[in-house]
């Protein structure tokens, strides 16, 4: 008898459809193959169901029995494909399969004693399911909640594989899982710190801010213990809450990695990612025999935090270039090329010379210029022009952290934040989720216009510090976001002069 279910195969963090055939011949020896290119995993699966089957009062076929995942040349890989192949070998061995069957993408690992444990990817495979127009999936109880953010299918959780052949077979009827995306957002969007408990340094703030309004890369220069991680850890709480639709790219990326923890079904805030500067190149970017997503996908509509910048192998730092750039990680390999979602905003830290205290008035540096030069030069000029905003971060007087009045709230920013991304959305489109440091050449020239004033400043700056092509339009794209938290709809010479300021490398 011959049996047929859909399931699912992974690539990168889109779901492939993968029809699942048993097929029990009624001659030839008890032994069980499966085809169509599984990897290690996929294979073993064959003595999971074996005890599965058994604990929980079913029978191994008698026969031989062939499994074929197609497409066969698709590599499969996980566990996620125990519980369609025990289904198909129950029914394969019975009357056939149910009409229900077709009607469901099914996956679950399998315990030895029948209970189903969770899998990578449920949120992927609930979005094919809807693209597919099919009734639902059925998934372990654990990947029901995350599934369920997709709308208008059935997200049917299970416990065991007993379960599931109740279900299929409408002898056990199972109520669909169901979210609540509104109460989900409404929690995330409690945050435990606030940007007021930073005394001082209000002109970093002032970046910060800049840098959160218009998606701009960002680095931080200054001696240990000034403030640079506290501040970087406190801009996600300035940041505009994520989309529906940036939250489900996010939770694709973090469920397609198994990054996504028990309780929770969808990523409702920014993630923030701070890799150690050990971390290697397919850590950082991404990669293996088998593509998987690196911490810049992870960041993705988020936050990258490389702190101690020039510590990280300078190798590694450089293939942060092309995510910089075009938001996209592309793998290739011999047998296929994997694209990740990479659109992340940077804040990079960084001591300004060895020993850290070149810039602080209260400390001697004991760098020679050799030093500092080799120890600046571990970051290359390549790297230093795609960041826009290069600030320093000066050491906090005494009164100003012994002071009674609290710095600016995240409150106060979030709001500046707010007003000034309205505007862009304005120029734009409510559709578009460009922001001013995307702009593209063309939209540069269209958008930020500048008057003979400004036009003086920006030649004095170039000439002086000799800026690149690509810093000229770095600034101009900071000017305009500048001009925007302003609310000035065109760009003025004080906010080229300010944007300059930020180009401190």
């Amino acid at each position: 008898m011959l049996a047929r279910l859909q399931s699912m195969a992974l690539s990168g963090i889109d779901g492939i459809g993968c029809e699942i055939e048993v097929d029990c011949a009624s001659r030839g020896f008890a032994t069980a193959i499966i085809v169509g290119l599984p990897d290690t995993a996929v294979k073993e699966s064959l003595e999971r169901v074996r005890s599965a089957l058994k604990n929980s009062g079913y029978t191994w076929p008698q026969y031989k029995t062939v499994v074929n995942l197609a497409p066969a040349d698709v590599r499969k890989e996980g566990p996620a494909f125990d519980l369609p192949i025990a289904l198909g070998m129950i029914f394969a061995g019975g009357e056939g399969s149910p009409p229900r069957v077709a009607e469901y993408l099914i996956a679950g690992e399998l315990a030895l004693d029948g209970r189903v444990r969770p899998i990578k990817g449920a949120l992927s495979m609930a979005m094919l399911a809807r693209q597919r127009k099919l009734a639902g999936v059925i998934v372990p109880r654990a990947n029901a909640p995350e599934a369920a953010v997709v709308h208008d299918i059935e997200v049917i959780g299970i416990e065991t594989l007993a379960e599931a052949v109740g279900f299929l077979t409408d002898q056990l009827p199972l109520e669909p899982t169901v979210l609540d995306i509104d109460a989900v957002f409404a929690e995330a969007a409690k945050y435990e710190i606030d940007f007021a408990e930073v005394r001082g340094q209000e002109l970093v703030k002032r970046a910060l801010t800049i840098a959160a309004s218009g998606g701009h890369n960002i680095l931080l220069i200054g001696p240990p213990g000034t403030g640079k991680t506290m501040l970087s850890k406190r801009l996600p709480t300035i940041l505009p809450s994520l989309t529906l639709a940036e939250s489900l790219e996010t939770t694709r990326i973090y469920s397609a990695a198994g990054k996504l923890s028990p309780e929770q079904s969808l990523m409702a805030k920014r993630p923030v990612r701070s890799p150690h500067h050990s971390a290697s190149g397919p850590a950082l970017v991404g990669g293996g025999s088998i593509p998987k997503p690196g911490e810049v996908s992870l960041a993705h509509h988020g936050i990258l935090f490389l702190d101690e910048f020039p510590e990280f192998s300078r190798s590694i730092l450089e293939t942060l270039r092309q995510p910089l750039e075009d938001g996209v990680v592309t793998i290739a390999r011999s047998h296929s090329s994997i694209c990740f979602p990479a659109r992340f905003l940077l804040i990079a830290s960084m001591n300004p010379c060895l020993c850290g205290f070149l810039t602080d008035p209260a400390k001697v540096c004991k760098c020679s210029p050799a030093q500092i030069e080799r120890y600046l030069s571990r970051v290359s000029g390549p790297l230093i022009d795609r960041i826009d905003l290069h600030v320093e971060v000066p050491p906090v007087p005494f009164r100003e952290l012994r002071g009674g009045v609290p710095g600016t709230s995240s409150d106060d920013l979030r709001e500046q934040v707010l007003q000034a991304r309205q505007v862009q959305r304005k120029r734009f489109g409510e559709k578009s989720t460009t922001l001013n440091a995307a702009m593209s050449a063309k939209q540069v020239r269209t958008h930020c216009e500048i008057d003979d004033a400004g036009e003086q400043v920006l030649k004095q700056a170039l000439a002086e510090f000799g800026l690149s092509a690509r810093a000229h339009d770095k600034i101009l794209r900071v000017s305009r976001t500048i001009a925007d938290l302003a609310d000035d709809a065109r760009i003025k010479p004080d906010h080229i002069s300010e944007a300059i300021m930020y180009r401190r490398l």
